[in-house]
């Protein structure tokens, strides 16, 4: 499948990255970037951070959850600290903890970090974005967009495959959510 590339602009990189187009525009040999089905079209030349193999969980209604490797491709640190999609009014960075049947998922306190020059896994049974509520049904084959947001305020975006996938049924209770007991739900993990 290919790299999906993902840009955190600012107004800076955004003007540069146009610059060219609207000089070359009156030209006669202007190169328009293309993109490949499954991808998000890179405003520069060296993306920040990048997502591979980007796809999430269908559901017609209630809970999914969407998996990738991010790849910072920066020698700083990259602080995911939330997460939206047009399927879902509330998407949730999450990760599972435990051990063998006693595993659960919850909210991952200060969102994702992904080192320098390094890489995070969303993966079942790991790190992942949690959508809750899913609203708009995913379906096999569709492509879901994302927008991630920075602890900079920086967005990205890019879009995951819609994959139908059996496992990480789980369960939600009352009352598991987090360690405080005002927490009104948490999901308990089987199958994943």
């Amino acid at each position: 499948m290919p790299s999906l590339r993902i840009t955190a602009l600012t107004a800076a990189t955004a003007v540069l990255a146009v610059a060219p187009l609207a000089l070359t525009a009156c030209g006669g040999d202007a190169v328009s970037p293309t993109a490949t089905p499954g991808s998000a079209a890179v405003s520069t030349p060296a993306s920040a951070l990048t997502i591979d193999d980007a796809w999430v969980k269908t559901a017609d209604k209630g809970m999914s959850a969407a998996f990738g490797t991010l790849v910072n491709h920066t020698g700083t640190e990259i602080n995911i600290v939330s997460g939206t999609t047009p399927s879902s009014p509330m998407v949730e960075l999450h990760e599972v903890v435990g051990m063998s049947g006693d595993m659960k998922m919850q909210p991952v306190r200060g969102g994702f970090t992904v080192p320098a020059g390094g890489r995070l896994e969303l993966r079942p049974g790991g790190f992942h974005l949690m959508l809750m509520d899913v609203r708009t049904p995913i379906k096999p084959g569709d492509q879901v967009a994302f927008t991630l947001t920075l602890k900079d305020g920086n967005k990205i975006g890019f879009t995951a495959l819609g994959k139908a996938f059996n496992g990480g049924n789980e369960n939600y209770k009352p009352g598991d959510m987090s360690s405080s007991p005002s927490a009104s739900a948490s999901p308990s993990m089987s199958g994943m």
